[in-house]
Order: structure tokens, then sequence, then C-alpha cells
């Protein structure tokens, strides 16, 4: 998939539920730094150049330039600016602008989480994460279907046919493990254990019609992070078994800092595939215990979940 498709004509909206929150941690921007007179040595190590008492420097005077409004204002311009060219569309900047505007303050009053003290949410307009904020809600516009605009759908690779697990073929000096209801004889393992004890029980469920690893399909969903186009690959694509086409996007995965970011781009690829409707039903989910594994699968299929 090469991105989306969104024909909006009056409204946008936000899926709140859905939107990473932003941590601004001092240690990437602190508050406050002592300096004196350096300069680089011939080997490039810094060593001060002069006796005396270092000089403290804050952020304060740097965050006092602007109001938390005028920063608003200036992130909202430029994601009416990315949005309208992203997503080709016509809608009117004198109304596209003023809603952006308004996600933007609710984005700053309820995602963003500050670490220690001062408390100042304009913090979170200064790099690094300046360029995550925008990414982050840039990816979070939606047409609004309450107020029946049509759901965004997917726009598909014009170059690249739909793709099949008959096509997958590579060599692999990793471990691999033996399959039954995978459409790849083996499964790729890039864990010690956890994806082997989800392959384990994906091959041995009657729930499970089949499954395969997402190594050598070429499948990835798109996502953003800081301001650079990347590509989230889940662990597992399974096909529970019953006669409709229903598909599961599974992660097991451990700690990962962008876990909420790939988390959101997986719901978004999920509701827009799911609004095309050419493809069967789709459901992500995500899980830091492969014992999990097999409750998520049963939930899924309807059926009552095995006793722990």
């Amino acid at each position: 998939m090469d991105g989306y498709t969104q024909s909006v004509r009056n409204r946008i909206a936000v899926d709140w539920e859905t939107v990473p929150e932003l941590v601004v941690d001092p240690g990437q921007i602190p508050p406050e730094v002592f300096m004196s007179g350096v300069l680089p040595d011939t080997s490039g190590n810094v060593k001060p150049v002069a006796s005396g008492a270092a000089k403290g420097m804050t952020l304060e005077p740097y965050l006092q330039l602007r109001t938390v409004q005028q920063h608003v204002f200036a992130a909202a311009t430029v994601i009416t600016s990315m949005y309208t060219e992203a997503m080709q569309s016509s809608l009117p900047a004198h109304i596209l602008f003023p809603q952006i505007a308004r996600i933007v303050r609710t984005y700053l009053n309820t995602k963003v989480r500050i670490i220690g003290t001062p408390v100042d949410v304009r913090a979170a307009m200064l790099a690094p994460y300046y360029g995550q904020v925008i990414g982050r809600l840039v990816q979070s516009l939606r047409p609004d279907n309450t107020a029946g605009e049509a759901p965004e759908i997917p726009r598909y690779e014009s170059r690249r046919e739909p793709g099949s697990t008959a096509q997958v073929s590579f060599w692999t000096g990793r471990d691999v493990r033996d399959t039954v209801k995978s459409h790849v004889n083996y499964l790729v393992a890039d864990t010690k254990k956890w994806e082997q004890q989800a392959a384990q029980y994906l091959d041995g469920s009657h729930h499970v019609h089949s499954w395969v690893k997402n190594a050598g399909l070429g499948f990835g969903i798109p996502y953003e992070h800081d301001s650079m186009r990347h590509e989230y690959l889940p662990d597992f694509i399974v096909r529970l078994a019953g006669d409709d086409a229903r598909f599961v996007i599974l992660e097991t995965k451990g700690y990962d800092p962008l876990a909420d970011v790939k988390r959101a781009a997986a719901e978004r690829w999920v509701s827009a595939v799911n609004a095309d409707a050419s493809w069967g039903h789709w459901t992500y989910r995500l899980t830091n215990q492969p014992a999990d594994v097999p409750h998520i699968v049963s939930e899924l299929a309807g059926q009552p979940a095995p006793t722990r």
C-alpha cells in the first residue's frame, strides 16, 4: 500500500483513543545547563579556554518567546499544508485550518505528558518533540464519519500486483521451525522463544485456518516518525477458521519505544482496508506476553477463551 485516500468535503476528525501519547523528558532537552568558554583542541576534544565559573542557561527565555496559542497556530499552519499536499485535498484552508488548530490544542492539553518540572507544554514544540507532534497529528487526521464524510480508503501501489505467500522464497541463516498451517514451509524466528511459542499455538489451534510469519512477504504498514517515512513489519498474519475471510495482524513484542506509534499506524491500516471491503475483515492485536496469543485468537474467533 502506497498511502491513503480521503475525500473530505467539510469535516475532519481524530480518534483520540488511537493517538500516541508524547512524553517530554528533560533528559532530551534539559531545562537548565551550565556553560563556560570552550573550544575543540587538535584531536577534537572540547576543553575550556578560560578559567572562571560556568554560567547557567535555562529554556525559560526561549519558551517565553511564543505563547501556547502562537505555537498552536504555527503547528496548525504546517499541518494544514502537509495534509493538503499528502491527501491532495481541495478543502479550502479557511475551513481546514480552524479544525486543525483545535486538534493541535487538544493534543497539547490531553496527550502530552511532561516528566519533572517545570511543566510547560511549550517544551513539546521544541526539537526533537516538535517533529513528532506534527507527524503524529498528520497521520491521525481522518474524515469525520459522524458528519457524513466518506471513510478513508487505501491507495494501492500502481506498479505492484497483490502479494501472495506463494511468492515467498529466500535463504536464511536464522533459527527455523517446521510448520503445519503456514503456507511457508518454515518459521524464520527473530526471537529466542516468543515467536516460536506463538507459532506453536497457531499451528495447533482449531480457530486458525492458516498463518504466516511476515518474513520475505513484502508486507509493511507505512508510518512517519521524526518527519521520515518508515515501514512497520508486524510479526504474523493469521487467517481465522470459518467461511468468512477474517484476518488478524498479530504482533508479539517486548519493549519498543515506538510501540504506540506503530499500533496507531496498524489501526489506521486496518480501518482503511476494512472500509475498502475488498480483502476481507482485518483486526490488529499487540501482545507483550506470548501466553496471551490463545486468548486473543479465541476472542476474535468468537469462542470461549482457554483456561490459563
